[in-house]
């Protein structure tokens, strides 16, 4: 066991480098990381407030071309309900999702430089 210890790791393991064309993760994996996340959390609310914005026009639209019917009248009205729902659950998701960058990863997600910060075993946070 002392032989293993007292033997050089660098030259027994090697160095292990990262391939080329890494780009961010190359340098900093742990800030790349966090760009790759805030990037797919940005897509998910940009593609959530499309289909929100898609569906309440859509019950918009039905509303108009119903005809006074009752029953294509009320179900324009589900949409519509059912967007504005929609719409107050993506505004709860980003205050919580915002608390919890504040609080626990040391961001911010609404501004400009959304990226998290996520914490490792070295850092100070």
């Amino acid at each position: 066991m002392k032989l293993l210890a007292l033997t050089d790791v660098q030259r027994a393991i090697g160095t292990i480098n990262a391939p080329s064309g890494m780009g961010e993760f190359k340098d900093n994996p742990v800030g790349g990381l966090g760009k790759l996340l805030s990037t797919g959390v940005s897509l998910f609310f940009l593609v959530a407030s499309l289909a929100l914005l898609v569906y309440l026009l859509w019950g918009a639209y039905d509303w108009l071309t119903s005809g006074g019917e009752k029953e294509k009248l009320t179900k324009a009205q589900l949409k519509i309900v059912n967007a504005i729902v929609g719409m107050l659950l993506m505004i709860v998701a980003v205050v919580i999702f915002n608390v919890i960058m504040i609080n626990v990863l040391g961001g911010k997600f609404i501004g400009p430089g959304f990226t998290f910060t996520i914490p490792t075993v070295n850092s100070a946070n």
